[in-house]
């Protein structure tokens, strides 16, 4: 007997479906299929001698006509594709889609979740999304094997708009995943490097911070990067001398090499000190760069530590393995060392800010105990100088009085320097020796705000100045202290400032007088009489601080002029 032809049945649902498939099995060894996702996978698995279906399907053999034409490129492509139901059930399934399931799809009645068992969603679903939009969407999804994937959902549409199917494309992305959240843990982890809160800030010095510093960074390197052999250079601006901050891992004789940033003979690290530039050395033994660093490496990256786009120093870690390094570790350590760089310049920054804040401290104190403490000079060498030689004990007294006064602004100044140099040992922006250092500077005007900038403006730069408010006072003072410069305004209360002049040069013979006029009429010649006495300077107020310096720094260290020409500071 022979057999029947094989008929391929994609059946119809309903009573109706089951009798035409009753009929045709007289004729026909009859294989039914419900739903077009089934009889494709049977139409590519086996042989038939025709294909029945309702004419009320017509428009999904015409779709799935274009799905067959198609199916050679979807077998050939890398990615997985599934076209699913609205129910996420896999109709149809390229060989990689099924790579990724874990056992075998049952077409039409596996689900995508049951065929990839159940993967967790990172973020949105992109199943609802593309419903809900009627366009494509994605989102990624971890796999239990620990794979990651990137599903793209696209819905297939009838004439009316209807999503009908959807096309399932899936791309393994564990690789770019795996690197983003190395990336973050680094990330993340170069942000504790100078994580401190205030109070730990204030109870550590210089050295435990930087202790700290160097202990993460070495935790860090072993523990995310899986790195043992670590060297940070800190540029030295000044010397252009690369200044080992940790050496972990090197010989001795290379922790204490000298490298300066230098493209040439100066090693791997000199070089991309010299150009701002990452390099990979992927054998040491044949790189003309490399000098030795760790014992027996073989391979080595070196990167520039950056901050606002300038070197301030080098990353460098070796391997004993030639070719260790890939470029993606590279981008890990370029992302590291902007880390360290940043970590490093918070440092520096919360430093200066410390004694920047010491410093303005101490000034404010200064300030306002100046006055107040002039005020108790000039009184004291006032009464002293009217009881001088009648009762010794109230002469001693009123010594003893002003030498606890000028003690007591010694102490304020001492205790300034003190608390800027504990806060920081080397600071950076301040003067590399004090201008006026060891000069002692009497100031006379009768206008406060003037006496309060002298002793801002010519304090800063290491004078003790005193300030007197009248020609008396000032002529006291001088007769119990010796003074490297006087400064005298030229109209005061009780003498004017040629008066001024000459009683003080009586008192002090040979001291350097400058006389100060505030732009006023100089009704009596105070000046031209006192440039006949060898008058040299004459200094206006407000002060300009540049030319007050000028005629200060010429009078307590007289430069000798070529023609003997006294000189103004105007």
């Amino acid at each position: 007997m022979a057999e029947k032809p094989r008929l391929l049945v994609i059946e119809r649902d309903g009573p109706e479906g089951r009798t035409v498939r009753d009929r045709l099995m007289d004729l026909f060894e009859v294989v039914p299929a419900r739903g077009m996702g089934r009889a494709l996978s049977l139409l590519r698995e086996q042989s038939f001698a025709g294909v029945y279906l309702d004419a009320t399907r017509l428009p999904e053999v015409e779709w799935a006509g274009i799905l067959l034409q198609a199916v050679e490129v979807l077998d050939a492509i890398a990615d997985g594709v599934a076209v699913v139901d609205l129910d996420r059930k896999v109709l149809w399934s390229n060989p990689e889609f099924q790579l990724l399931a874990i056992g075998p799809i049952e077409p039409g009645t596996t689900t995508f979740d049951e065929a990839l068992g159940r993967p967790e969603l990172l973020g949105d679903s992109p199943f609802t999304a593309a419903l809900a939009t009627r366009k494509p969407s994605e989102g990624p999804i971890k796999l239990a094997s620990g794979r990651y994937l990137r599903v793209m959902v696209t819905p297939v549409l009838d004439p009316l708009g209807v999503p009908k199917h959807l096309i399932v494309l899936t791309r393994d992305v564990t690789a770019e995943q795996l690197q983003l959240q190395k990336i973050n843990t680094i990330h993340k982890a170069g942000e504790e490097l100078a994580d401190l809160s205030p109070d730990e800030l204030s109870q550590m010095t210089v050295d435990e911070r930087t202790d700290l510093l160097k202990y993460n960074i070495a935790r860090h390197m072993r523990d995310l990067l899986g790195l043992d052999f670590i060297e940070i250079r800190l540029l030295d601006h000044q010397t252009n001398r690369l200044v080992p901050l940790l050496t972990e891992g090197m010989t001795p004789i290379a922790a204490n090499r000298e490298l300066y940033a230098l493209e040439t003979d100066n090693g791997v690290t000199g070089h991309v000190a010299a150009t701002g530039k990452s390099y990979v050395c992927a054998d040491t033994t044949q790189d003309p760069l490399y000098i030795e660093g760790a014992a027996n490496a073989r391979s080595s990256i070196t990167v520039p530590l950056m901050h606002h786009g300038v070197v301030i120093g080098t990353l460098n870690v070796e391997n004993s393995q030639p070719n260790a390094f890939a470029e993606q570790d590279r981008q890990f350590l370029e992302i590291y060392a902007r880390n360290i760089a940043a970590a490093l310049n918070t440092l520096d920054l919360l430093e200066a800010e410390k004694v920047s804040t010491a410093t303005a401290s101490m000034e404010a104190i200064s300030r306002e105990l100046a006055l107040p403490i002039d005020e108790v000079l000039s009184d004291a060498t006032t009464v002293l100088d009217r009881y001088a030689g009648h009762d010794e004990d109230i002469v001693a007294r009123l010594r003893h009085l002003m030498f606890r006064a000028r003690e007591m602004r010694g102490l304020i100044q001492k205790a300034g320097k003190t608390i800027v140099a504990e806060s920081r040992a080397d600071v950076s922006n301040a003067p590399t020796a004090a201008r006026l250092a060891g000069t002692r500077l009497l100031v006379v005007d009768a206008d406060e705000s003037i006496r309060r900038a002298a002793h801002n403006l010519l304090g800063r730069h290491g004078a003790t100045v005193e300030t007197a408010q009248s020609g008396f006072e000032a002529i006291a003072l001088a007769r119990q202290t010796s003074y490297s410069a006087a400064l005298v305004d030229i109209r005061l209360p009780d003498l004017d400032g040629y008066e001024t002049f000459v009683r003080l040069r009586e008192v002090q013979p040979g001291l350097p007088i400058i006389l100060m006029t505030g732009f006023g009429y100089d009704v009596k010649h105070c000046i031209v009489k006192a440039r006949r006495e060898g008058l040299k300077f004459v200094v206006a107020t407000p002060f300009r601080t540049n030319l007050l310096m000028e005629a200060v720094e010429q009078s307590v260290r007289p430069v000798s002029q070529p023609d003997g020409a006294p000189q103004a500071a105007r």
